[in-house]
């Protein structure tokens, strides 16, 4: 023999035995018993100590048997041999009898072989199915065969068969009832006024988190449309002619009647129709000087206007009238008139309606005291009730500003003094 044997008595070995075939160290097994020895060796051969492969010599005999080798001529199977079955059967046979026991308490083996069937044939074809649809196939067959065979048979996890079965659930449900419910009821509670963006809004204050994209969605769904706002009249239509200089510069105040005027036009629509105002304030007392009412914004509406103003003062020498930058006022005879009476030409900036905000203001109060305070069936009524409102607006209306007087009361005494 080529290994040298330590020699065991009481129990411990007396000299470390060599190394033996694998780079493993070998340790006495313990003690044999009077006037006997064994002698034993442990060889791991490559293979792991839990699976328990060693050898062990006798004293004589150099023969080696593997622990757990087979005995009595009785055959053991080996792990690859094992490797997918259990007693004999395989995975599918297996199956087939946790199917059966499911059902009746006996194996049916034809049973786990059907349901391998139909879960096999999803696969035919180019590619191997989606999770979505094995779930789907392994739903159907649910109520036939129990959930472990069929999870086993599919290769899903249970967890992937939970997620997409809550998906499939959900695919037949609103996902947004709540959020349709709370969508329509601020809708209507505004009477139409709110677009999506106000609604959204709302319906974050009303602790909902959808999108804006979201409710945007379920109001056209729901055919949901918010009033359109009336599109404001423009007169900028580029840069033809020329423009003047913003002298005013937001300097609305003035010392006497007639230092400073200010124009523009804005658009009325009364029964279906469609009405242009075009007044001159007096930034002094905010007294309307003039106004033309027309169907048209046109140069001839302008020009109305203009003599109006003019014919009831003899000069108006170093006069500044401020508009904004429409086409009406940079026309080439528009600024003739203005030059032959002295008067000097201020613009607003471009596309800043805060630069002409007394002519704004003026609008904004003429609309919200006549305008939307009435219904006019036709535009003829309602450029009567203009007329009246205009000479209310200047010899009635009073003015905080004005200390509590008209702008025609207030004109007035300035001129007394």
């Amino acid at each position: 023999m080529g290994a040298q044997v330590p020699q065991v008595r009481g129990g411990r070995a007396s000299q470390a035995a060599p190394f033996q075939g694998n780079g493993r160290d070998s340790r006495g097994a313990g003690a044999a018993g009077p006037g006997k020895r064994r002698n034993f060796v442990a060889h791991c051969g490559g293979a792991s100590s839990q699976q328990g492969r060693c050898r062990e010599l006798g004293p004589e005999s150099p023969p080696r048997r593997i622990c757990g080798a087979p005995r009595d001529g009785v055959p053991q199977q080996t792990t690859q041999q094992t490797n997918g079955t259990s007693h004999g059967k395989t995975k599918e046979e297996r199956a087939a009898d946790r199917a059966g026991e499911a059902q009746g308490g006996k194996p049916a083996p034809e049973g786990g072989e059907r349901a391998a069937k139909k879960i096999g044939g999803l696969s035919r074809g180019t590619g191997a199915p989606g999770a979505a649809r094995l779930a789907e196939a392994i739903e159907g067959l649910r109520p036939e065969y129990p959930l472990a065979l069929l999870l086993e048979l599919g290769k899903m996890a249970r967890s992937v068969f939970y997620y997409h079965r809550k998906r499939l659930e959900d695919r037949g449900k609103d996902r947004h009832a709540a959020e349709r419910r709370a969508v329509a009821s601020i809708f209507f509670e505004h009477e139409g006024r709110y677009g999506y963006r106000r609604v959204t809004a709302e319906m974050r204050n009303r602790g909902f988190t959808a999108n804006h994209k979201t409710v945007q969605r379920l109001m056209s769904e729901m055919g949901l449309k918010c009033a359109i706002r009336k599109v404001r009249y423009r007169s900028y239509r580029g840069e033809a002619g020329k423009a003047a200089p913003n002298i005013i510069n937001r300097d609305f105040s003035a010392d006497a009647p007639n230092c400073k005027w200010t124009t523009d036009v804005t658009q009325i629509n009364v029964g279906g129709a469609k009405l242009y105002l075009s007044p001159i304030l007096d930034m002094f007392n905010g007294e309307v000087v003039s106004y033309n009412i027309s169907r048209s914004p046109d140069l001839e509406q302008v020009r109305d206007m203009l003599d109006k103003a003019f014919a009831k003062f003899a000069s108006l020498d170093g006069l500044v009238m401020h508009s904004d930058q429409g086409w009406q006022y940079r026309h080439h005879e528009y600024r003739r008139r203005l030059k032959e009476r002295g008067v000097v030409q201020s613009m607003s900036r471009k596309g800043n309606c805060l630069d002409n905000a007394l002519a704004e203001s003026f609008f904004g109060t003429m609309k919200s005291e006549l305008l939307y305070a009435r219904k006019f069936e036709s535009p003829d009524e309602f450029v009567k009730a203009l007329d009246k409102y205009i000479d209310y607006y200047n010899n009635k209306r009073i003015k905080s500003r004005l200390n509590g007087k008209s702008p025609v009361q207030f004109r007035s005494l300035f001129e007394q003094d």
